[in-house]
C-alpha cells in the first residue's frame, strides 16, 4: 500500500498544479496514467484491494475521473517482446513474471468492462497507423471532437 500512497500524493499534486487549472481554462488534458493504472498495477497485479484504492482515490481526487480512458490492449507475450525491443530505461515492471502481466492485462480489461461509457479498448496488436486511427476514432466518437 505504501507505493499506492506515494502515487496518490503525486497524483494530488499533479491535479492541483496542472490538471484542474488547465480544465478551468477550458484546455484539454491528456495523461498517460491515472486512477485506472493504479487499480490495475497496485490492485489487480499488486494485491491492494479495490476498496482501499477507491477510498484513496476519493481522498485525492473526490469524484473526479477522466471523460475518456483509452486502454491499449496487447497480448502479454507481444507486449513483453515490444518492451524488450525498446531496451529503454524502464525495466522495473518488464522484469516481473508473465503471471504479473496477465493479472495486469486482465485488470485493465476488467475496468473497461465495468465502465464501458468511459473506457474504450483499442487493439494495439496492429501497426502504429492502425492504433493511431483507432485512437482518433474513439476520441471523435466519445468526445465529439473534431480532429
Amino acid at each position: 500500500m505504501s507505493e499506492a500512497l506515494l502515487i496518490a500524493a503525486a497524483r494530488r499534486s499533479h491535479l492541483t498544479a496542472t490538471v484542474w487549472p488547465a480544465l478551468e481554462r477550458g484546455d484539454w488534458v491528456v495523461c498517460d496514467r491515472f486512477a485506472d493504472s493504479t487499480l490495475a498495477y497496485q490492485g489487480s497485479a499488486g494485491g491492494v484491494t479495490r476498496s482501499e484504492l477507491e477510498a484513496l482515490h476519493r481522498l485525492v481526487a473526490g469524484d473526479f475521473m477522466p471523460d475518456l480512458t483509452l486502454i491499449l490492449d496487447l497480448p502479454v507475450a507481444e507486449g513483453l517482446a515490444r518492451a524488450q525491443a525498446r531496451a529503454g530505461d524502464e525495466t522495473r515492471f518488464e522484469r516481473k513474471d508473465r503471471a504479473f502481466h496477465e493479472k495486469l492485462r486482465q485488470g485493465f480489461l476488467d475496468i473497461a468492462r465495468r465502465e464501458p461509457r468511459r473506457c474504450v479498448v483499442i487493439d494495439a496488436a496492429g501497426g502504429i497507423d492502425g492504433v493511431h486511427q483507432a485512437v482518433l476514432a474513439a476520441v471523435r466518437e466519445r468526445l465529439k471532437a473534431k480532429l
